[in-house]
């Protein structure tokens, strides 16, 4: 959800691509529902590895986030280029037990909640910030 927000949010500055530490090979169908729910597509969406972006052969990346509390403690890839990188944890959706219309709202609470935080990100000064303020504000989102 994360990737198609900051896609969408971010109207062209950046392009967001979102995987995991061990995907499980299908997009939450309750992440589809969510996202088209919100009017943002879902057409060409992926589950995949983080691993990918951690090829020589990978897209540049100037930020890492990690959004899942359950990844926070897991040693990530070398990313190439050294991007900035920070832990915005919350609870991952998927791992909710409950029934259906309870889990639509878990989900829909934490592409809200993403929202928020991509946009605090987006309203950042990135143009006037040194490499350690960015980092230091960009880390700072995840605690609010």
């Amino acid at each position: 959800m994360a990737e198609v927000l900051l896609d969408r949010l971010g109207k062209g500055r950046f392009k967001a691509y979102s995987a995991g530490s061990h995907p499980n090979g299908i997009v939450s169908p309750f992440a589809l529902a969510t996202l088209r729910s919100l009017h943002l597509p879902t057409e060409g969406l992926r589950s995949k590895s983080w691993e990918e972006f951690a090829r020589p052969d990978a897209p540049q990346l100037d930020f890492t986030l990690t959004v899942c509390d359950n990844v926070a403690g897991e040693a990530c890839p070398v990313w190439p280029g050294q991007p900035i990188s920070a832990h915005w944890g919350m609870p991952d959706p998927a791992a909710f037990e409950g029934p259906d219309e309870r889990k639509a709202r878990v989900f829909r609470d934490t592409a809200l909640a993403l929202g928020k935080r991509i946009e605090l990100m987006l309203a950042l000064p990135l143009d006037r910030l040194d490499s350690l303020a960015t980092r230091r504000e960009i880390s700072g989102i995840g605690k609010r």
